[in-house]
């Protein structure tokens, strides 16, 4: 089976008979590792029940898009950046209709509107439906608007007639699902990325670090692997799970990352300086646990720990090398310095003093400098910000040389 893992998925069900096959593909999906939420239109609870949904998917059924307690807990804007992917199935001739003209006007319309992440439908009806030219016109639309179509498929309908129309099997469904993260797009190449705090010792004991959680780095491993690259994450300690085919190297100290970064870097094609590596490191660390005295003070001298990324990027052969500037003012004028100063070929940089995105959180929201220009990207799940620039990084590193 297709692997899923770790994978957020949106499981929108519209009105149709083939919403009964809903209830196996959240198995489907959770077999295959993905965590599953369900939104539900009014026409797919006369078909089947939200409990039955909710049983299977271990998650509320989200079906009310003016819903007081979804608003406080996970409303249509939290389930819109919660999703790694928006699968409709089964998406109904009208809900493909009300998609195509941008209405709002219930949750599952909603989250599409609002969502970064990719959205894939899997239409099921009759196959006059389906062959209808208003219905043909829309799917063309959805098409030109990168929206995924899987199936339908062709065969005997509930109605009776034989046609198009059918929805895909929900092991066809997981399969088209998984092959949408797999993109290929780094096929051939080999990333190395840091991520995660170091730990500087001061006594055996006590150390100097900071609040880095290692997510954003473990996310953009990942989307490595699954865009078919040799990923090797280097990573300072976390309580992170190690991604699905992703070396990982374990250090903890600044230089110990130097040494790694530097021993991984000089055959790699991409490296993506993302650990919050610390600065400075105490000149010398004491041998026993250094006892509380009388003083009401005590003074560490620091000294700086090597420079990874400048390092990395001042190499002979050298790898296309991004940077992240993690800073609370001033965000463009540093991370645009950076960039100069290190000779680096991205700097991607984002606010740590907003609580929503910055250290520990599940989400983020950066700007990509590059030499001629600022891109921002909207705070979404660090997963699917690490696809999108997985997948820029992607295009600069295998676009023709000029």
């Amino acid at each position: 089976m297709s692997s899923l893992t770790n994978k957020q998925i949106l499981l929108g069900v519209t009105g149709g008979i083939a919403a009964y096959k809903s209830a196996d593909l959240v198995r489907r999906l959770q077999d295959a590792g993905a965590s599953v939420q369900v939104v539900m239109t009014p026409a797919a609870q006369e078909f089947i029940t939200p409990l039955t949904l909710q049983a299977l998917s271990g998650n509320p059924v989200h079906t009310q898009l003016l819903d007081p307690e979804a608003e406080a807990g996970m409303g249509h804007i939290q389930l819109a950046r919660w999703a790694d992917l928006v699968l409709i199935a089964p998406a109904s001739a009208d809900f493909m209709a009300r998609l195509t003209q941008g209405m709002g006007n219930d949750l599952l319309t909603s989250i599409c509107l609002a969502t970064a992440a990719p959205i894939a439908l899997a239409p099921a009806m009759n196959q006059g439906m389906w062959r209808n030219q208003a219905t043909q016109a829309n799917l063309d639309l959805l098409i030109e608007r990168k929206i995924h179509i899987f199936g339908p498929a062709d065969g005997g309908q509930a109605c009776g007639d034989i046609g198009p129309g059918r929805m895909l099997e929900p092991l066809q469904l997981v399969d088209a699902t998984a092959s949408l993260f797999a993109t290929g797009s780094l096929a051939g190449k080999t990333l190395v990325i840091t991520a995660g705090p170091t730990r500087e010792a001061i006594d055996p004991v006590r150390y100097l670090s900071n609040h880095s959680s290692g997510k954003m780095g473990y996310a953009l491993a990942e989307a490595a692997a699954e865009a078919g690259a040799k990923t090797i994450l280097i990573s300072g300690p976390t309580q992170l799970k190690t991604p699905p085919r992703v070396q990982r190297i374990d250090v903890t100290s600044a230089q110990q990352m130097f040494d790694a970064s530097m021993a991984a870097a000089d055959s790699c094609d991409v490296f993506i300086a993302a650990a919050a590596v610390a600065d400075y490191r105490p000149a010398q660390v004491a041998p026993q646990k250094l006892k509380k005295g009388a003083d009401e003070s005590i003074t560490l001298t620091l000294v700086k720990n090597p420079d990874i990324v400048a390092s990395v990027a001042a190499l002979p052969k050298r790898p296309f090398t991004v940077g992240f500037a993690a800073e609370s003012e001033n965000l463009l004028d540093y991370g645009r310095a950076k960039l100069v100063h290190k000779k680096l070929d991205l700097v991607i940089a984002n606010n740590i003093s907003d609580s929503r995105i910055g250290f520990n959180s599940d989400d983020n929201a950066v700007t990509v400098i590059d030499e001629h220009s600022n891109h921002e990207l909207s705070q979404r799940s660090k997963q699917q910000l690490a696809r999108e620039l997985i997948a820029l990084i992607a295009r600069k590193v295998t676009a023709p040389t000029q």
